[in-house]
């Protein structure tokens, strides 16, 4: 498995980057055995340096904790892991029956978490979160995590401004940290590709990381194109989601919102979802392999980042990430109308 550079950081990654939602309790508490299982097979199967994708937000700060003390009981190295982590979400005490982000998502949490877009704000959330990390590793990739959901907070067009220059804050925080040596790489990390196409007019991004945009189920040529213009400009892509929060392969959420089938407005996608698994078993394949060779199937694509709450499944993982689905699979999803039919790159 080879390893890519990073736009021109100096850092090099390989095709997969594990994320650590789960370490974050996400959808269901893991034990603290079966999440140092997970770090143990990632290490175990991808050459080293490993990619982790972290960020304050997963599990208020749970993640990174866990992250840390796995890596620590693993006995790995700095030198050993690659981290980003995606800021902007800072741990608070927990005041209220269950923690105010993202109602239903996390479980068993102890802590809470705001958000914190700003310069300060920014630079305490990168502070944090290398308390969290244990103090031995530190990420060298790091971004600005929901800048979409920031932005739409807003109530009007002149609130939306104040919010945007706050995001821009954000950056020139990280801009300096750069500087000072303290990171190598800035990014992105959004569900919503329109934000990272407008910030993209005012920083320069080293990364971008796409969150349920670029998905076999969804891939508006706009985003394939806006994703070749990166890509000319030495920018990387690391795709994330590309099982839209586990719903292409077999899972109860939607882009991180539960779904009931019973509501006609849930029909189509559910519809969809049992064709592509009829055509999956047809042409024995898993939904899993044919998400993730979708979502790098574009030659924008450095790396997908993929989770799992199975520590069985990541050699799985790594497996599909390598190995080729055959075309005539996407061309019989073309012809069913499972994919767009002008989409170039399968």
């Amino acid at each position: 498995m080879d390893h890519k550079e990073l736009g021109n950081t100096g850092i090099h990654i390989p095709p997969i980057i594990f994320g650590t939602s789960a370490l974050g309790n996400l959808y269901v508490a893991l034990t603290e055995n079966t999440k140092s299982d997970i770090i143990r097979e990632c290490i175990r199967y991808v050459k080293k340096p490993v990619v982790f994708d972290c960020a304050g937000k997963y599990g208020a700060g749970l993640a990174l904790e866990m992250l840390g003390k796995c890596l620590q009981k693993l006995h790995l190295q700095p030198d050993d892991v690659i981290i980003s982590n995606k800021l902007g979400w800072m741990r608070t005490p927990l005041i209220t029956p269950g923690p105010t982000f993202e109602k239903d998502v996390w479980k068993n949490l102890n802590h809470d978490v705001i958000q914190m877009i700003s310069y300060e704000g920014i630079i305490k959330c990168w502070e944090q979160g290398n308390e969290l990390l244990g103090g031995i590793f530190k990420p060298q990739m790091v971004s600005v995590h929901d800048p979409d959901e920031y932005v739409n907070q807003a109530k009007n067009d002149k609130e939306r401004d104040r919010l945007f220059e706050d995001i821009l804050g954000a950056y020139h925080a990280l801009s300096d940290l750069k500087k000072q040596w303290k990171i190598k790489a800035i990014g992105i990390g959004a569900k919503n590709w329109r934000i990272i196409e407008k910030l993209s007019q005012y920083i320069d991004f080293d990364w971008v990381m796409f969150a349920n945009s670029m998905t076999l189920f969804r891939h508006p040529k706009e985003l394939t194109v806006f994703m070749s213009d990166l890509h000319n400009k030495g920018i990387a892509i690391i795709n994330s989601a590309v099982f839209n929060a586990g719903f292409l392969v077999g899972g109860n959420y939607f882009d991180y919102q539960l779904v009931d089938r019973n509501h006609a407005e849930n029909i189509p996608i559910f519809r969809w979802r049992e064709s592509f698994f009829r055509l999956c078993e047809e042409y024995s394949i898993t939904p899993s392999h044919a998400c993730i060779r979708f979502g790098i199937s574009h030659p924008a694509v450095t790396a997908v980042a993929l989770n799992t709450s199975n520590p069985k499944h990541v050699r799985r993982n790594v497996e599909e990430v390598q190995n080729d689905v055959p075309v005539e699979f996407y061309r019989a999803m073309k012809k069913m109308g499972l994919i767009e039919v002008d989409y170039p790159f399968v």
